[in-house]
C-alpha cells in the first residue's frame, strides 16, 4: 500500500515516471545522432536533451523547467518529421510528471 504524495516506484525502486523520460530522451538522442540532416539548431536540440537526462539521473526533476527542455528541442527539430515520433515519446514522458506549479517559468526572474 502506497501513502498518498508517495511517488511510486518499479521494483529496482526507480521512478516509472523517470525511466519513461530516460528511455524516450535516449531514444530521440539516438535518432537524433542517427540523422544526416543539417539544421541550425541541432546544438539546441542536444543540449537540452543533455539537460533531460542530467535531471532524470539526478533524481529530482523540476517539471517547469522539463517542459523548457522539451519547448526548446521541440522548436529545434519541430521541422525535422523523422524525428517526429521519438519527440512525441518524450513529450509523452514528461506529461507523465503533471503540470508545472504556476508561478514564473523556471530561468526567469522573481
Amino acid at each position: 500500500m502506497r501513502s498518498v504524495g508517495q511517488t511510486p516506484v518499479t521494483g529496482s525502486g526507480k521512478d516509472p515516471r523517470a525511466a519513461a523520460l530516460g528511455a524516450a530522451v535516449s531514444r530521440l538522442r539516438r535518432e537524433l545522432a542517427g540523422n544526416p540532416g543539417r539544421f541550425p539548431d541541432r546544438d539546441i536540440a542536444e543540449d537540452e536533451l543533455a539537460a533531460l537526462a542530467a535531471m532524470v539521473t539526478g533524481g529530482r526533476p523540476e517539471i517547469a523547467r522539463m517542459r523548457c527542455s522539451l519547448l526548446l528541442i521541440a522548436g529545434a527539430i519541430g521541422s525535422v518529421s523523422a524525428l517526429g515520433p521519438a519527440l512525441m515519446q518524450v513529450r509523452h514522458a514528461v506529461d507523465l510528471f503533471g503540470e508545472a506549479p504556476p508561478g514564473p517559468p523556471a530561468g526567469s526572474p522573481g
